[in-house]
């Protein structure tokens, strides 16, 4: 198995081997991939978060070993920051909200034999105990962020890559599609059931599940449509306050995180705590 990792701040992964092909998701800074096949400059890629397969440039990856792929899997770190930049030896890398800091130790990071710092804020999933208070804030820090078909950063996002980021940076794992998405997890039987960070999935026209946002308190759903937005949820679909009408039809709600999880945490929510016991500011 040959395996890969980002080492741009953000790469498009097309459908297939061109530039001028449809991107259909996107790679973060730290990502992970297996390389499936080679085409000229090109490569077959799958995400090992989420088995998703495109299509990417060979430059936008770099080689990494079994053993630091598997040190990157025991103790995830993302960045919360919009966006903010890593320094190298004798240069900085822009990256953004959601992408991976491999072996962060607190303020250093690798990628292969290259080495960086960096000073802003940060989340991992694994030292700390799960909250909805931590969820809300991560999906609010995207609002107004662009729709964009395939997108996964603050800059552009589309409704399942919303959906799938959000619950990554508190170490749930989504399917990248809004149509897989709706595999997952248990079906929320009535809208009254339905609880803070459920997701809730809507069909178009043709009957097919096409849009998915996550539920919010007092009847709302924070989702991707033109842009990150709020907006009211009821049994019939999504209501636009702004253009007085519903864009999107309700078809299921299903659960995926634990049904009894903690509105907040005893620690102060302003904080989280990183593996190395540095606290580090939350929003």
């Amino acid at each position: 198995m040959e395996l890969n990792i980002c080492q741009v701040s953000i790469a498009p992964i097309r459908r297939s081997a061109s530039d001028k092909s449809e991107m259909v998701t996107q790679l973060l800074f730290g990502d992970t991939v297996e390389i499936l096949e080679k085409k000229g400059t090109w490569r077959k890629i799958k995400n090992t978060w989420d088995n998703y397969i495109g299509w990417t440039d060979h430059k936008l990856l770099k080689s990494i070993t079994l053993n630091e792929y598997e040190n990157n899997l025991e103790t995830p770190t993302y960045s919360l920051e919009l966006a903010q930049a890593i320094m190298g030896e004798d240069y900085f890398l822009p990256i953004v909200m959601g992408a991976s800091l491999p072996e962060y130790d607190g303020m250093n990071l690798k990628l292969g034999d290259l080495k960086f710092t960096f000073s802003g804020q940060v989340i991992s999933p694994t030292s700390h105990q799960l909250s909805l208070t931590i969820l809300l804030k991560i999906a609010r820090k995207y609002l107004n962020a662009p729709y964009l078909w395939g997108g996964k950063s603050p800059f552009g996002i589309d409704c399942s890559g919303f959906s799938q980021m959000v619950f990554k940076m508190i170490g749930v794992k989504l399917l990248r599609d809004a149509s897989q998405q709706v595999s997952q997890g248990r079906i929320i039987d009535f809208i009254e059931e339905s609880q803070t960070g459920d997701l809730a999935f809507f069909e178009n026209k043709k009957g097919r599940i096409a849009h998915v946002g996550i539920v919010f308190p007092e009847q709302k759903i924070i989702h991707a449509s033109g842009k990150v937005r709020i907006d009211t949820l009821d049994h019939f679909g999504i209501f636009n306050k702004d253009i007085n009408k519903y864009t999107h039809k309700l078809r299921v709600i299903k659960r995926v995180l634990p049904d009894e999880i903690p509105l907040s945490i005893d620690i102060d929510e302003t904080n989280i705590e990183v593996p190395i016991k540095n606290q580090i500011g939350l929003f």
